[in-house]
């Protein structure tokens, strides 16, 4: 225990805690610059957010001898209630010619194509993206809309297609890593002055955090730029949120037990070394199920899924050293004036015993079995409302939370031109067999029309337009249809692709995820627990609860999704986000928890060691589920409704498990098990030796080196 002691006393030493706060100040010298060029190296092309072996991906691969993997087409639509004029027809014929002058537009664009019915134009626009990605999309989408602003007056303009969503997209995630960083640091400086009510100290857990953000994005961007790691917009937002939220966790947990040492050590070195010996371990415990829940996501066939596991990773990693280091070091430098005007002087009172948490936890010890019970039934019977979440993915009018023109604009082509027009079914095969292919295309049910096929490089490229809107169910059972003609025609290896496909087989890759990822990150954790707490009863017992929790939290999420917010559906990849991050944070708490009922056990047993733990740990548990909740819901102010799911769910799910889950549910189950709990180690034979409404005396001061 010495040896460790000393390891633990290594950030907080007399002249070891300068040397740590010069390192971190060289690692935020080193990592300013590649932080602020992670948005750059951030990759938002579809195939980076595909499942790398589906056949619409093949397709895109296949597509670039036709046109450019980064072309975007886009749709442009007028209309006029009572009917095109000629002058409207020979106002749009001119405005084609200058949008295929646009730079990155390098084929020619198409139309003005009228509508049957006479009351619409539309024009395709075949925009090139290049290396710019959503930003380019972004000013060629200005730009044109610029030129349709000239126009004659009455008649209507629309951008929509691929090109218009994904120009709506670049403005909804614009500025998105400074609007999350300041809104998840607002939260946590909030949450903080309530729990230390210290006019400084909660800057030092904030500017850990923000140390830690820096460095993490650093090492992130040098994997995406050096190691082929996929970085998109989703994972670089759900860094910042999970490296503030996580760190002040970390930081709550480091800050509370200092306090109790800085009661029983006069010399705040030797505190803090004891408080990071006592805490380091459940820290340390916390990060590293969360690394491995996130590593799990590696084993996702989705590209944008398996890339956000190592970049959430590397974020909670770099988290922990800046909490377990530059965090100690600046509190002992601070010294104990930083918990002004409540400073935990030597020898001074420890209020555990008379708090809200331990006279909770007494309440709770007078029936806990009917407590636990009547606990799960309630939670059970919230996760009920799992069976009205509709994952089956979102339509690109369901994406957003407003309506953007991209919207409207589809909606306008599909009241005109057959739904599919604009983002049509791509078909490539073997050129000699083009003419059989387009014949079995042709056949489908759903099939509008099938283009000429154009020929390169001894492959046959084909579209055709869907009767059904492309993110429609039609559309995605169109593709199957499809898909069963063309891969019947001899010969031809056709493969069957476009915008439909996409979302058909986004679907199927998230919905054989889930099947995959969630039980290979129950097996982790549960590992971690057994190796924790050295028993195989409470690792079961606390999992159980954590994925009782992710019922309750996803079943009443999915409530508040259709009746409250009135969301259509649900992206296809939120229950497995949503269980990562809940098991994987979740059970942080359940940690913190269950790592001081079990040292408290040894002394006093674990009907004792329950009720000193949930006192002990209850306020600063709280407080660190408010303070994640908080971050997490920063997610729902994105108007993108896969980000404000994941958010609201997230954040949702989180205050359970610290007000409900880990305060009433395990700590009753604590208390109605007792030593059982630690079956089978030989803590499971140590009997009780104190009553169960009685706290034990304030234990006396204890060195380090006898510890």
């Amino acid at each position: 225990m010495a040896g460790a002691g000393r390891l633990a006393a290594l950030p907080c030493g007399r002249v070891s805690k300068w040397i740590v706060l010069a390192l971190w100040i060289v690692a935020v010298a080193v990592s300013v610059g590649p932080a602020g060029n992670l948005t750059g190296a951030q990759d938002n092309d579809a195939v980076s957010w595909l499942p790398g072996n589906a056949e619409s991906t093949e397709v895109l691969k296949a597509t670039a001898q036709f046109s450019s993997p980064d072309e975007i087409p886009a749709v442009l639509v007028f209309e006029r209630a009572d009917g095109i004029t000629p002058a409207d027809q020979q106002a749009v014929a001119n405005q084609v010619t200058a949008y295929g002058q646009l730079e990155g537009i390098d084929r020619e664009v198409v139309g003005p194509i009228p509508s049957e019915d006479g009351k619409a134009l539309q024009v395709l626009v075949p925009i090139n993206a290049g290396d710019g990605g959503w930003e380019v999309i972004g000013e060629r989408a200005d730009e044109i809309r610029r030129i349709a602003a000239e126009r004659p007056e009455g008649l209507s303009f629309h951008l929509t297609g691929p090109g218009g969503f994904a120009a709506d997209s670049q403005e909804a995630f614009a500025g998105i890593d400074g609007k999350l960083l300041y809104s998840a640091a607002a939260v946590v400086i909030i949450i903080l002055l309530l729990t230390y009510r210290s006019p400084v100290l909660w800057l030092l857990p904030l500017i850990s955090a923000g140390v830690a953000l820096f460095a993490a994005q650093a090492v992130v961007y040098l994997l995406a730029t050096q190691a082929d790691l996929t970085v998109n917009a989703q994972s670089a937002g759900i860094l910042t949120v999970l490296v503030f939220g996580a760190g002040t966790d970390y930081a709550l947990l480091l800050v509370a037990r200092y306090r109790e040492e800085l009661r029983r050590h006069e010399d705040r070195h030797e505190a803090m070394a004891y408080a990071l010996h006592r805490s380091g371990p459940a820290i340390i415990a916390s990060g590293s199920t969360v690394v491995a829940g996130m590593l799990c996501l590696l084993l996702a066939s989705m590209n944008s899924t398996r890339g956000l596991g190592p970049v959430a990773a590397v974020g909670i990693v770099v988290a922990l050293l800046a909490m377990l280091t530059l965090l100690p070091a600046l509190l002992v430098i601070c010294g104990r004036w930083v918990f002004w005007p409540l400073r935990p002087t030597y020898g001074s009172a420890d209020h555990t015993e008379t708090s809200v948490w331990a006279r909770i936890g007494r309440r709770i010890a007078v029936r806990p079995r009917l407590t636990w019970v009547t606990t799960a039934v309630l939670l059970a019977a919230a996760s009920l409302g799992m069976l009205t979440l509709d994952a089956t993915g979102l339509s690109n009018e369901e994406s957003f939370t407003g309506t953007p023109d991209s919207v409207v604009g589809a909606r306008v082509v599909a009241a005109h031109f057959p739904a599919g027009a604009g983002n049509p079914l791509v078909v490539v095969s073997n050129a000699d067999q083009a003419p059989a292919v387009r014949t079995a295309l042709s056949s489908v049910q759903g099939i509008d029309s099938v283009s000429e096929p154009r020929i390169a490089g001894g492959l046959a490229y084909l579209e055709g337009t869907m009767t059904d809107a492309v993110d429609s169910q039609g559309a995605k059972d169109t593709v199957d249809r499809a898909r069963e003609a063309v891969h019947a025609v001899p010969g031809a290896n056709a493969l069957a692709g476009g915008g439909a496909a996409i979302l058909l087989d986004t679907q199927r890759a998230s919905s054989n995820d889930n099947k995959v990822i969630i039980p290979v990150v129950l097996a982790v954790v549960l590992l971690i627990l057994a190796l924790l707490l050295r028993s195989l009863l409470a690792p079961v017992l606390l999992v159980a609860t954590v994925v009782l929790s992710f019922g309750a939290a996803l079943g009443i999420s999915s409530l508040v999704f259709h009746h409250l917010l009135g969301f259509e559906g649900a992206d296809s990849s939120l229950p497995l986000f949503v269980f990562v991050f809940l098991v994987a944070l979740g059970i942080d708490y359940n940690i913190f928890l269950m790592t001081r009922v079990h040292e408290e056990s040894k002394v006093h047993g674990t009907r004792r060691g329950a009720l000193i733990g949930v006192a002990a740990t209850g306020g600063v548990i709280t407080s660190a589920g408010l303070v994640l909740a908080g971050t997490f819901a920063v997610l729902a102010t994105m108007p993108v409704v896969a980000f404000a799911e994941i958010g609201i769910a997230v954040a949702l799910g989180v205050l359970l498990d610290t007000i409900v889950v880990r305060s009433v549910l395990v700590t009753a189950l604590n208390l109605d098990i007792g030593r059982h709990l630690w079956w089978p180690s030989k803590l499971a034979q140590k009997r009780d030796p104190l009553p169960d409404d009685e706290l034990p005396e304030q234990e006396p001061e204890r060195s380090l080196a006898g510890s």
